[in-house]
């Protein structure tokens, strides 16, 4: 048994096909098809159940899964601490990113990161808080930058790394949106919000005192379809400031809360990943790279954590 054969095992079971396992792995698929069948041999059973429309772990393939996952990510780590000892600026970074931050903040941090630490690459992984957050517990991901406090007692640490301002969204033609502030408790009546699991609907909600049960019938999956919806006219919503500037004039009047609401953007890592100097470099970029008004001593103006 050999590493690779672990990894196109897994690589398998991940995609349930050959072709795009053996894509993925950068070999061909009748190399891939023989090397699990070694594998097979080798250990004396079936992994997979092999159809002209489907691959399927066979039970005893469901249970040896765990363990050779587990197997690949002690290998990383100790690839990861070699590489450590080393240049710990020199190397893939795993970063995860959720979707309310990611399309705003990145095009601010990829070029500067490539300029200024040539060797570290970066592996974006976009989606929402719970899963980025497994994976990282997980070591398949080496950080992630969220916007909710973690819990206590986890082997997860994070840094704050800015403070951002909440800012309401409302239809040209609301009967606040010449205003010059708007109230969060103004915004509760026509609520619109992201689908349940992103952490903006629950700060939005918890900002606005509403109950999700009590919302319309829209929810959107992402932060541009909500504000087309508040577009046409079906709502008002809480859009992050970092994200303000990609959606004026689009029917939409953006105005301050007179509350001052904020959330805190943060980078969360593991206790023990072995390159804490990649993930300050990170950290040093970001903070650079950012609007003079989020680059604050990170500030809390009423944070919406602290009203959770």
């Amino acid at each position: 048994m050999n590493l690779q054969e672990l990894r196109y095992f897994v690589a398998v079971a991940e995609h349930k096909h050959f072709g795009r396992a053996a894509s993925a792995c950068h070999v061909s698929q009748p190399t891939l098809s023989g090397q699990l069948r070694k594998l097979e041999d080798m250990l004396g059973v079936v992994l997979f159940e092999r159809t002209n429309k489907k691959v399927a772990l066979t039970p005893i393939g469901k249970k040896l899964l765990g363990h050779a996952r587990e197997s690949l990510r002690q290998v990383e780590l100790i690839e990861s601490t070699a590489k450590a000892a080393g240049d710990p600026l020199v190397g893939p970074l795993k970063l995860g990113v959720i979707p309310t931050v990611a399309p705003y903040l990145m095009p601010l941090i990829l070029g500067p990161l490539r300029e200024t630490y040539p060797g570290m690459v970066i592996e974006l992984w976009e989606d929402l808080t719970g899963p980025l957050l497994r994976l990282l517990s997980t070591q398949r991901l080496d950080a992630a930058i969220i916007a909710t406090p973690l819990r206590q007692g986890t082997e997860l640490t994070s840094v704050p790394l800015y403070v951002e301002p909440f800012l309401a969204a409302l239809p040209e033609k609301h009967r606040y949106a010449n205003r010059k502030k708007v109230s969060a408790n103004d915004l509760a009546d026509d609520l619109i919000v992201l689908a349940e699991g992103h952490c903006l609907a629950d700060q939005a909600l918890t900002v606005c005192g509403k109950q999700r049960s009590r919302l319309s019938r829209f929810q959107a999956s992402s932060l541009d379809t909500l504000v087309n919806l508040v577009a046409a006219g079906y709502g008002t919503t809480l859009i992050p400031g970092l994200a303000a500037d990609p959606f004026r004039g689009r029917n939409i009047s953006l105005r301050p809360l007179s509350d001052r609401v904020s959330r805190t953007i943060r980078l969360a890592s593991r206790v023990s990943f072995p390159r804490p100097q990649a993930l300050r470099a990170l950290e040093k970029v970001i903070r650079e790279a950012l609007p003079a008004y989020q680059r604050s001593s990170l500030r809390k103006p009423n944070s919406v954590h602290q009203a959770a």
